[in-house]
């Protein structure tokens, strides 16, 4: 059996601005994927009823509460990355810091590999939903051209 490695075998030395870049990245990702999660949220209660009428609640809840577990990560994914961010200065300061410096891209790794691991997971949550709400939709469908 295989386990994740939490470091990489290599780090390459960004520059301040690649650094800076790939964090808005992180922003705008996790902004994203905040207001998906509501829309998510929104789909989910709409057809709740539906849903269980459908007998597929125990198929649902453990997505559900997958979802959910996503956005309290999201949360502190976010903060994570806002504090990252604010640290950036060790890196343009113009003083030659080599711990700190290191310690800040080992950080980064890290934080790379965190909002990677974070998006796998929650776009199979989301998958799984959209899945589930299709499917109960064109039961709800078909049970109307039916009657």
């Amino acid at each position: 059996m295989e386990t994740k490695s939490n470091k990489r075998k290599f780090r390459e030395w960004f520059s301040a601005d690649e650094l800076h870049e790939e964090s808005k990245k992180w922003f705008s990702e996790l902004r994203f994927a905040k207001d998906e999660q509501k829309f998510l949220n929104s789909m989910v209660k709409d057809y709740t009823l539906d849903i269980i009428d459908s007998d597929m609640f125990q198929t649902v809840q453990p997505v559900v509460e997958s979802l959910n577990k996503s956005e309290k990560e999201l949360v502190d994914l976010f903060k994570k990355v806002q504090l990252h961010e604010n640290q950036l200065q060790i890196m343009v300061d113009d003083v030659n810091q080599e711990k700190m410096e290191e310690a800040y891209l080992d950080t980064h790794n890290d934080l790379a590999m965190e909002v990677q691991d974070y998006f796998e997971t929650y776009r199979d949550s989301k998958t799984k939903i959209f899945d589930i709400v299709s499917n109960v939709i064109k039961r709800k469908k078909q049970k109307r051209l039916l009657n």
